[in-house]
């Protein structure tokens, strides 16, 4: 099954995270991760995925302004009754990174995807909107990305079992 890690990053960090989560995705058996850049998506790559993701760096208490550009616009493929998940990473707790993800789940529902995080049911770490990594402890937030990859990919698994 395929899923794709999609993401726009300008520092690095949020590429860094993307690539987290790519690993916890390889995890799982029967799964294939793509990890691209905004502006370097495999359009046939995201057509034949099951599940996925979206990550943003948080600007000024938001999602960065290319991801609602490229959710405004055309979407390459159809994303309706796709599984997807968010995450971001942000400077600092209160800089907003929790509105960048509601932000990207208002944009996929009207997409007509369905939308995973795990939340509290999948126990400790808690993941409730997605993934958020703080430049305070970016590096220890590396398994917690790890962890959400693979809980997204066995999610996708399960609604989505190939024969």
């Amino acid at each position: 099954m395929k899923i794709s890690i999609l993401y726009f990053s300008l520092t690095g960090h949020t590429r860094t995270m993307a690539e987290e989560i790519a690993e916890g995705v390889r995890t799982v058996p029967g799964t294939e991760a793509g990890l691209f850049a905004l502006d370097a998506i495999d359009k046939d790559f995201l057509a034949g995925s099951k599940a996925v993701f979206f990550g943003t760096p948080t600007y000024l208490a938001s999602t960065c302004w290319q991801w609602k550009k490229w959710f405004d616009e055309p979407a390459p493929c159809p994303l309706g009754g796709k599984l997807g998940a968010v995450f971001a990473t942000a400077n600092f707790a209160q800089g907003g990174a929790d509105i960048a993800l509601q932000t990207l789940i208002t944009h996929m529902m009207v997409k007509g995807m369905l939308v995973y995080s795990g939340g509290g049911a999948c126990g400790h770490p808690y993941i409730h909107l997605g993934a958020v990594a703080l430049k305070e402890n970016f590096e220890e937030s590396k398994p917690m990305f790890r962890v959400f990859g693979e809980r997204v990919a066995r999610k996708a698994l399960e609604l989505f079992p190939e024969p």
